[in-house]
């Protein structure tokens, strides 16, 4: 590949050098200030619809969450959008366990105590004091307690066999439940079948899900009042899931005994029944990398074959290449999910007489998707022809 084709990928925030390593300088360039990319690479940046040049085909977030991307202007545009579900797990899952633990022992306050005693210089009496004073921080123990997780996907499985694995029950609700996450999910699990059953019946709650209009304020005034009293909330997954005001009332009613969240609130500052932490789920190391080579190797998947994987607002594809005559030639196209589209593209390319060796089409609610080898390479004719049939989105050879 000439340097005149090399692939632009832009970046936004700082992308760990092992996920950028990934993309070989002798066939990508990759820049923050790149113009007229064909991908972009970024993390938490707020991505703007006016940033999508015609010249993109790919977005990829180096993490779960996908609300800092414009998906309908993506999706309208034939922008495949990626994500990196399950390459930050462990750290989530991690610092849950954290939070179950400060919300559990008298951790804390028992820290803030100590700090109070910097100027007693005795260490005999300090010894006698804490001795003395040690109930006052008394906890229980998560053995025994049963935890409910809301949403049983890569983080939620995960923190479902912690939780065995400490000698809790665990209860797991997800309507939406993959056969992929059903595999991973250990089978001491029980499985609830509404998510106020789930919450009567768990001492802990950790939620586990994705801003949808289903899940936008699950945890509502109705559900706080369906808790089993003086249960313990987490929220490591979304703040628009809770709502605050809701929360807040069943703490003060002592519905709630405790809120652990990775989302701080104002409302919230300051409760010593609520615990704060900002936004840290996925802020190791480890789990930087694992997002960032997660989505390099995504991309440059994409981009040099136009498999789709990990996709939010496309389906997931794959087609191998066919070793021999034309193995260097695929169509991607993206269109408009309607009847009769995949008929009208192969047959502009019977009528230019080109042969397809293999393809495979997939749909996604109002997108289709296509990929289709071919025996020789198209004509700048064929593929404008293509490109310009009504409902075709976007057109590329690879």
């Amino acid at each position: 590949m000439s340097e005149t084709q090399l692939l632009r990928i832009k970046t936004y925030n700082q992308i760990s050098d092992k996920g950028l390593s990934r993309f070989n300088s002798t066939h990508y360039c990759v820049d923050p200030a790149q113009d007229d990319a064909e991908a972009i690479l970024l993390r938490s940046y707020k991505l703007q619809e006016s940033e999508l040049t015609a010249s993109v085909r790919a977005v990829a977030r180096a993490g779960a969450g996908v609300n800092n991307v414009p998906l309908s202007a993506c999706t309208d545009k034939g922008i495949v959008v990626f994500n990196t579900p399950g390459a930050n797990a462990n750290a989530v899952k991690e610092l849950v366990l954290s939070g179950m633990l400060l919300a559990s022992r008298g951790i804390l306050p028992g820290m803030r105590y100590v700090g109070e005693l910097r100027d007693m210089t005795d260490n005999a009496e300090m010894s006698r004091l804490l001795e003395a004073e040690k109930k006052r921080f008394a906890g229980s123990e998560l053995a025994g307690k049963t935890l409910g997780v809301i949403g049983l996907g890569a983080i939620g499985s995960l923190v479902a066999g912690m939780a065995i694995d400490l000698g809790m029950k665990v209860l797991g609700y997800d309507p939406a439940l993959s056969v992929d996450a059903a595999w991973r999910l250990p089978n001491q699990v029980q499985k609830i079948e509404n998510v106020s059953a789930l919450l009567s019946n768990a001492d802990y709650v950790s939620l586990h899900l994705p801003v949808l209009e289903s899940t936008r304020n699950l945890i509502s005034t109705d559900m706080v009042a369906a808790m089993k009293p003086g249960l313990c909330l987490l929220n490591f997954s979304r703040d628009e899931i809770v709502d605050t005001d809701a929360v807040v009332a069943g703490l003060n009613a002592g519905q709630l005994r405790m809120y652990v969240s990775d989302f701080p609130r104002h409302e919230l500052i300051g409760r010593d029944d609520v615990i704060l932490m900002p936004h840290i789920g996925a802020s190791t190391a480890e789990a930087e990398e694992n997002c960032a080579m997660m989505a390099a190797e995504q991309l440059k998947d994409f981009l040099e074959n136009g498999n789709i994987r990990n996709s939010v607002n496309y389906p997931p594809l794959f087609l191998d290449r066919v070793p021999g005559a034309g193995a260097g030639t695929r169509l991607a196209i993206s269109n408009k999910n309607v009847p009769g589209m995949l008929g009208k593209i192969l047959s502009i390319l019977a009528e230019q007489d080109i042969n397809v060796i293999d393809m495979i089409n997939k749909s996604r609610d109002g997108i289709a998707y296509n990929l289709i080898d071919l025996a020789t390479t198209p004509s700048e004719t064929a593929v404008a022809a293509i490109a310009n049939t009504g409902d075709v989105v976007k057109v590329t050879v690879l």
